[in-house]
């Protein structure tokens, strides 16, 4: 299976899960790490692994690209912290802005150019209000981890500083994060205030390939989706990638972020990248 080392801890976890898979006498797996998660999909679809560990993102691209050569990806798992996010269009708490809409004019901080939680759904999220991103309202893109998708928060982080600092009108972040930033000291509680939120989306999806091996695939998924948060051997690779239980895999949450893809022509119908300025 392939994973995107976006993190250090990225090893620790797969590591760990071989020796859980190991020890409750489940199917044997190996591991490669990428640095970005479009050479990850073409691996997928090629065959060379079996398995990614997708961004939601990427879990689009691997749809398209698999429709277009008339084969398919399957969906296996997720976390239950994957399900029904939000992102959120904020602002210093003592703005003069009140309503989304009140932003034409102004500047606004998202991520990175791959960010589907801070930059391609929160600016579908404006558009769908009628505020045209570079058009009603300037956008300033911080490209923190660009191959990422997002799995890297520098870039909301950044545009939150940004916005603490006032070089800015608005930023746009996770819910999640928005409150991880709160407790890690970025900005100071209360000092934001929220004008806006995007429709429900999910997130990350552990994608199984064309060619998987379908009983080495139910075996995977079954001890999976048998972890237990009470399992002191498993809970702290489960806190290490931010989720109490894992959950079967579904795709009736990606609607939002497909159309966001299609607004901004980042992939095509085909699972090509089109976005002008990303380089991976």
């Amino acid at each position: 299976m392939g994973s995107v080392a976006y993190d250090p801890k990225v090893v620790t976890i797969w590591e760990g899960f071989r020796a859980y898979l190991r020890a409750v006498d489940g199917p044997a797996i190996d591991y490669l790490l990428y640095s970005n998660y479009e050479r990850q999909v073409d691996d997928l679809l090629s065959g060379h692994i079996d398995l990614a560990w997708n961004s939601s993102l990427a879990w689009v691209r691997a749809e398209r690209a698999a429709r277009a050569a008339g084969t398919e990806v399957l969906p296996v798992f997720m976390r239950d912290t994957d399900r029904d996010l939000r992102s959120a269009v904020v602002v210093r708490a003592d703005s003069e802005l009140t309503d989304v809409t009140d932003l034409r004019g102004r500047r606004i901080a998202v991520g990175a150019v791959d960010s589907p939680q801070s930059t391609l759904l929160p600016l579908s999220y404006l558009r769908s209000v009628g505020v045209e991103p570079g058009v009603d309202v300037e956008v300033v893109r911080i490209d923190v981890g660009v191959g990422l998708h997002g799995d890297h928060v520098g870039g909301e982080r950044d545009a939150i500083v940004a916005l603490r600092d006032g070089t800015v009108d608005a930023a746009c972040v996770l819910d999640a994060n928005l409150l991880m930033f709160a407790r890690e000291g970025t900005v100071a509680s209360g000092a934001l205030r929220v004008l806006g939120q995007t429709p429900s989306f999910d997130h990350c999806m552990m994608t199984a390939g064309p060619g998987v091996d379908a009983t080495a695939l139910a075996q995977l998924t079954e001890a999976f989706l048998a972890m237990s948060y009470a399992d002191a051997q498993v809970r702290p690779l489960l806190d290490l990638e931010g989720l109490t239980a894992w959950l079967p895999g579904r795709t009736d949450g990606f609607g939002p972020l497909q159309r966001a893809v299609d607004e901004s022509g980042f992939y095509d119908e085909q699972g090509r990248v089109r976005a002008r300025d990303y380089r991976p």
